[in-house]
C-alpha cells in the first residue's frame, strides 16, 4: 500500500486539491481555490465537464484503482462536490491522502434512511418516515404515516427524481413498483410555512460556522430563487443555525453541510435533508457575503480559519434552466445583477445553466 499523505497542518496556497466531480458546483470551487492560490485536479468520468473548463481534468472512473491512485499522487487533499460518488472510491482514497468529507459522512448522506436515523439520534426533528422494503412493509409505512405522503427511494434522485406523490385513493404498490421496487423511505407531510436552507462549515479543526438562513421557492422540485437572509422571526432563525451546526457535528463532517428545512407555522423547523457539498441554495454568497461558500469550503478542507459569513447586501438568486440563459445580455445589463454561466453545451429544459444573483 502506498504511503498515506498526512495533514497535521493547514495544507498550504500552492498545494492541490482534489475535487470528485465536474459540474457546476466544482467549477466554482476551482475558481474560489484559485483566487486563493490553490491548484486543482478534477476526477469526473464526462469529458467537457463545466470544471474541466478551468482547471485540469482526468477522465476517468471512480471505481478504477489505476485512475484513483493516480489522482490521489496528484493531491494533497481531497473534497466531493456531488455526493453520488462510490463510497468504496472514497475508502481508497482516505488511505492515501485526507479526504474532507470521508466516506463516513458520504455513506449517511447517500442512504435518505440513515440520514433520518442519524439526525433524529442527534435530537433533531424531522418529517415522519418509515422504511420499505416490500409490499408488507409498504402496507405498514402507510398505516403508521398515513396518506397524503411521499415515496422516495433510498438512494439517489435529486430535484424531485426518485419520488411519487401518495393521495389517498392512489395505488401506492404501482407507484413504488414504478420507482423500480427498490428499497425507500415514505415520508409524511409538514404543515410548513416556507422552505428554508443554511449551509455550514466544519474546518479539519473542529471549528463550525454557519452561513445566515434563506429562504427557497421551487418550482416542479427544482430551486427557482434562493432570498438572502431569509425573512424569519429571529428565534427561528436561531433555530434553524443551530439545527445545521448541531448535524454537521452529528456526521463528523469537515466541509460543508447543506441543510434543507421546513419553517412550521408552530414555529418549529424540522429537516427536510442534507447534502455534504456546496450547495445550489449558497450560490448569492458569491457575490453577496464576505466569505462565498465555496471559498469556506476550501479553508475548511485545508485547515484554515474558516471565514466571516457576514452578509455585506440582501440578495436574491435565480436559477437560469434550459434556455432562459438565452437572456444572458438582458441581465448583463442589469446594474445590480451578477451574471453566472456554468459553460454547459447543451441547454436542456430543466437544466441549470446558470444562475443570476441580484444585490438589493
Amino acid at each position: 500500500m502506498a504511503t498515506k499523505k498526512t495533514s497535521s497542518g493547514p495544507v498550504a496556497p500552492g498545494a492541490c486539491i482534489g475535487i470528485l466531480g465536474g459540474g457546476q458546483l466544482g467549477r466554482m470551487t476551482v475558481i474560489a481555490a484559485a483566487e486563493m492560490g490553490y491548484r486543482c485536479l478534477i476526477l469526473e468520468p464526462q469529458e467537457g465537464c463545466p470544471a474541466s473548463h478551468v482547471a485540469e481534468h482526468i477522465a476517468g472512473s471512480y471505481e478504477d484503482e489505476t485512475v484513483l491512485a493516480r489522482f490521489a499522487e496528484a493531491c494533497d487533499v481531497i473534497t466531493l462536490e456531488f455526493e453520488n460518488v462510490p463510497v468504496a472510491a472514497l475508502k481508497y482514497l482516505e488511505d492515501r491522502v485526507p479526504v474532507r468529507p470521508g466516506s463516513h459522512a458520504l455513506r449517511i448522506a447517500q442512504d435518505r434512511i440513515l440520514e433520518k436515523q442519524a439526525l433524529n439520534d442527534a435530537g433533531i426533528g424531522t418529517a415522519p418516515w418509515a422504511e420499505v422494503t416490500d409490499e408488507a412493509s409498504l402496507v405498514a409505512a402507510i398505516e403508521k404515516i398515513g396518506l397524503p405522503a411521499v415515496l422516495k427511494t433510498a438512494r439517489f434522485g435529486y430535484d424531485g427524481k426518485g419520488q411519487a406523490m401518495l393521495k389517498p385513493g392512489d395505488d401506492p404498490l404501482k407507484a413504488w413498483k414504478d420507482l423500480g421496487g427498490v428499497r425507500c423511505i415514505l415520508e409524511g407531510f409538514v404543515d410548513f410555512d416556507c422552505e428554508v436552507s443554511v449551509i455550514t462549515a466544519r474546518s479539519a479543526s473542529g471549528e463550525i460556522r454557519a452561513f445566515p438562513v434563506v429562504m427557497n421557492e421551487h418550482r416542479n422540485h427544482i430551486l427557482y430563487k434562493t432570498h438572502a437572509p431569509a425573512d424569519l422571526p429571529s428565534a427561528t432563525a436561531r433555530a434553524a443555525e443551530e439545527i445545521a451546526d448541531k448535524a454537521i457535528e452529528a456526521l463528523d463532517l469537515t466541509g460543508l453541510l447543506a441543510v434543507e428545512m421546513f419553517a412550521c407555522h408552530d414555529g418549529s423547523v424540522l429537516v427536510n435533508e442534507v447534502a455534504p457539498r456546496p450547495h445550489n441554495s449558497g450560490h448569492w454568497s458569491i457575490d453577496a457575503c464576505m466569505t462565498s461558500q465555496f471559498q469556506q469550503l476550501v479553508r475548511a478542507v485545508c485547515g484554515l480559519p474558516l471565514g466571516s459569513t457576514e452578509i455585506l447586501r440582501p440578495a436574491e438568486m435565480t436559477n437560469l434552466l434550459g434556455d432562459e440563459i438565452d437572456d444572458w445580455e438582458a441581465f448583463l445589463a442589469e446594474p445590480n445583477a451578477q451574471l453566472h454561466l456554468y459553460g454547459k453545451a447543451e441547454a436542456k429544459p430543466g437544466r441549470k445553466m446558470g444562475h443570476v444573483t441580484r444585490l438589493k
